[in-house]
């Protein structure tokens, strides 16, 4: 338990902090309908009880005020309709906010460099976090926390009245409803905390490979994958299926537990109210009032029932997400370089996850202000774990990394459904139309784009569906003109293109890099000859280093990849 509420309670703050005044509202709300629920029950007993009575005898009958209760009922009505409608518009609107807000920050989480490239080996991981993480969290407020809140008051509220009767009888039937009220939800609770993660994790195991198999029906039917693949979705299935068994069989244990508990309680208060009643304690009409709220104060409890079954979805949820919630970002870490140097590297080592061997290892190398520089090596030589720890993608596992702010373009040309101008304002949002004909003048795209009819407007489809690959490459070659960072990375840049392009992007690289630093990771004599120092790489280490004029400079390229 004092787990469970270590893992909810930086959720429950980010909610107070997110609509606190929001969620205050909807409880209160919440509370008064249901008091004013059960203040109506009992007062409609007691009027026609009394009335009835009342009745009996013309005399009585005469003197018996029925515009006070007619009015009192007809409050409570009002009210409970009106405080119903209000906690229902409130608290679903608050908690939807509040959903939406934490979908952001996850996002902002997972989008910092280190996380962004876990996320790209396993996108189906983020697109469960955002959807049914997030959403098992509704019922945190909606099914846990108000719900628990308002039994409680209504049980000190029917304790009170009850109380008012025969105060020992208000103390027990107080103390009874908050006993079985909470401990059945709790030891339910319990109970499905395992069903309600396997359920969890099948039914994300299920979605990933259904869309694995939507996505890659092809390669799995080129291997003879596809009746395999089958087979893991199926299993995810049955597995997705015996879950929801369990939960369905301790949602019918704590049905008749509440049932039990109910009965009991009503059964102690009729025979409770009935001796009172008989002793001249109360009259009728306040034994139907006694009767009538007790039966009453059990509805919130059962409300609790729903909430209490998804209690191990929603702390599984609580904790996959919550340190995502206020990441720490690897790329703020990163120190500056001493002055002069665009970055040092300083006997650093790298390792990624699940690897046998570290990716580079005790490596040192710096690179001056202004200076273009060539990673060059075979695949998996450690080109690209420098750029990612220059980039601040990952940490080193020893060794200091210093860098100034970089900004980084790899071999795929990442671009959305969006507009043209959309796709570029994700490197800068706050430039101008102005700044972005820029940007694509100097990439070599305006014209292009100037002949399409919507021009910046013009929408592109999934992908970048829309424009020919090379003007892809071009308007990511933009995006990266708009980020004015002192320090570009380049991964492959003009891999896939065709060798006209390619050198029309390098020409375009070269030309607008003058006055920044440049680090180009590539196997391609092209795009390495753009450089002024040539780096190779081997295993993780440095074998040779050339400047531009030396034979050895040449001696390298001649040894890279022809055009």
């Amino acid at each position: 338990m004092r787990r469970s509420l270590a893992t909810l309670l930086p959720v429950i703050r980010l909610f107070h902090a997110e609509r606190g005044r929001g969620l205050c509202l909807g409880a209160v709300l919440s509370a008064v309908a249901v008091l004013a629920g059960a203040g109506l029950l009992g007062l409609s007993g007691w009027f026609i009880t009394a009335t009835a009575l009342a009745g009996a005898s013309a005399t009585t009958a005469i003197v018996f005020d029925v515009f006070a209760p007619s009015a009192g009922i007809r409050l409570l009505a009002i009210g409970r309709t009106a405080a119903r409608y209000g906690e229902r518009l409130v608290t679903h609107d608050v908690t939807l906010r509040v959903l939406a807000a934490l979908r952001e920050r996850l996002f902002r989480g997972w989008a910092t460099p280190g996380s962004a490239a876990a996320m790209m080996r396993r996108p189906a991981k983020l697109l469960f976090r955002l959807t049914a993480d997030i959403d098992a969290l509704d019922s945190l407020y909606l099914r846990v926390l108000l719900p628990a809140g308002v039994a409680l008051l209504s049980a000190l509220a029917v304790g009170v009245a009850l109380g008012l009767m025969q105060p020992l009888f208000g103390i027990v039937i107080g103390l009874w409803l908050i006993t079985t009220g909470l401990a059945i939800p709790l030891i339910a609770g319990r109970m499905a905390m395992k069903p309600g993660r396997r359920r969890a994790h099948a039914m994300e195991a299920l979605r990933a490979r259904i869309i694995d198999l939507v996505a890659g029906q092809t390669d799995l039917a080129m291997t003879g994958r596809l009746r395999a693949q089958r087979v893991t979705i199926g299993e995810a299935d049955r597995r997705l299926a015996e879950a929801d068994h369990a939960l369905n069989r301790i949602e019918n244990v704590v049905g008749i537990g509440f049932s039990l508990a109910s009965t009991l309680l009503l059964t102690a208060t009729l025979l409770t109210v009935a001796i009172l009643a008989k002793e001249g304690v109360i009259g009728a009409p306040a034994a139907a009032f006694g009767l009538l709220i007790a039966f009453a104060a059990t509805e919130p409890f059962a409300a609790l029932r729903r909430g209490a079954l998804e209690l191990g979805r929603t702390l599984l949820a609580a904790r996959r997400i919550a340190p995502r919630l206020a990441p720490r970002n690897v790329a703020s870490e990163i120190a500056r370089p001493h002055k002069g140097y665009a970055f040092q590297l300083d006997v650093v080592s790298a390792r990624y996850e699940s690897a046998r061997h570290p990716a580079i290892e005790t490596l040192s190398l710096s690179l001056a202000v202004g200076e273009p520089l060539a990673l060059v090596g075979a695949s998996g030589a450690g080109k690209s774990t420098i750029l990612a720890l220059l980039a601040g993608e990952i940490a080193p596992a020893s060794g200091t990394v210093a860098s100034l702010q970089a900004t980084t373009l790899t071999q795929r040309t990442e671009l959305f459904d969006d507009t043209i101008r959309g796709n570029l304002l994700l490197a800068n949002p706050r430039a101008s139309d102005e700044r972005l004909h820029q940007v694509l003048e100097a990439a070599g795209l305006l014209a292009d784009i100037k002949a399409l009819p919507k021009g910046l407007s013009a929408r592109l489809g999934e992908g970048g569906i829309g424009l020919s690959g090379g003007q892809s490459r071009r308007l990511a070659l933009a995006r990266l003109f708009l980020r004015d960072t002192p320090l570009w990375l380049l991964d492959e840049p003009t891999e896939g293109l065709d060798s006209e392009t390619a050198r029309a992007v390098l020409r375009e690289i070269a030309g607008n890099a003058t006055g920044g630093s440049l680090v180009i990771a590539t196997h391609i004599r092209r795009e390495a000859a753009i450089a002024d120092r040539i780096v190779m790489l081997e295993h993780g280490r440095v074998t040779a280093t050339a400047r531009r004029g030396e034979p050895e400079f040449d001696a390298i390229l001649n040894r890279l990849r022809p055009d």
